[in-house]
């Protein structure tokens, strides 16, 4: 999506270029008139230039999402007292360990789905990992025992999410924006794959290869 975005940034940079240069051109010949559409159709060519760029640089920290994808392993490992580790692999291979308290992991994710229109440009649906924590099943534990949360995204100077809700232009450019979370249980040693579709996050257990025994 990024390579996408840079391209088209770069095609309607230099077709910023090119008018200019016809409006110059056609103003020393004293075509007024095509000077001033060539310098129309440069100013808009400029403005996607930067709102595709713009689009580059919110879009990082966002996967894009064609189809199911892995979005993290997750290792549980289970402590006294209702508390449990998880050890955290995502797709480029950072990991992280989180200690938490509950019954059950949880993570949430934000989606953003963009329209058919643009998705022909090659913007798909994209989504980034927000938070993990624990979950109790009971809600008197929910809200009398501790709660540990912890961020999994990343900050960022200019967020889609934050364009979306200060440009109401870009409203007309998504189809939908949701948040999607998945529940683990977290009462035994267990591997996890979190993956993530159009529909939403997916938690699949991952079963673990018995060693061979040696006759």
């Amino acid at each position: 999506m990024l390579n996408t975005l840079m391209a088209l940034a770069a095609v309607c940079g230099i077709l910023c270029l090119v008018f200019l240069f016809i409006a110059v051109f056609a103003l020393r010949k004293k075509a007024f008139f095509n000077s001033a559409l060539s310098l129309l159709v440069a100013f808009l060519s400029l403005s996607l230039a930067a709102l595709f760029g713009t689009l580059m640089v919110a879009s990082r920290g966002y996967q894009a999402l064609t189809h199911e994808a892995l979005a993290a392993v997750v290792r549980v490992e289970p402590r006294p007292k209702k508390t449990f580790t998880a050890h955290v692999r995502f797709p480029d291979q950072r990991q992280a360990i989180f200690d938490l308290a509950g019954d059950q992991l949880y993570i949430d994710a934000y989606i953003l789905k963009w329209k058919p229109l643009i998705n022909v440009l090659g913007l798909h649906t994209v989504y980034e990992l927000d938070r993990i924590g624990g979950r109790y099943l009971s809600l008197d534990d929910e809200q009398t025992e501790p709660r540990r949360f912890f961020q999994l995204s990343k900050p960022k100077t200019i967020d889609l999410l934050n364009l979306r809700e200060r440009y109401l232009f870009l409203r007309w450019l998504l189809d939908a924006e949701y948040g999607s979370a998945t529940f683990i249980p977290s009462d035994r040693p267990a591997t996890y794959e979190i993956r993530i579709s159009t529909t939403g996050l997916l938690a699949r257990e991952v079963e673990q290869k018995q060693p061979r025994s040696k006759e």
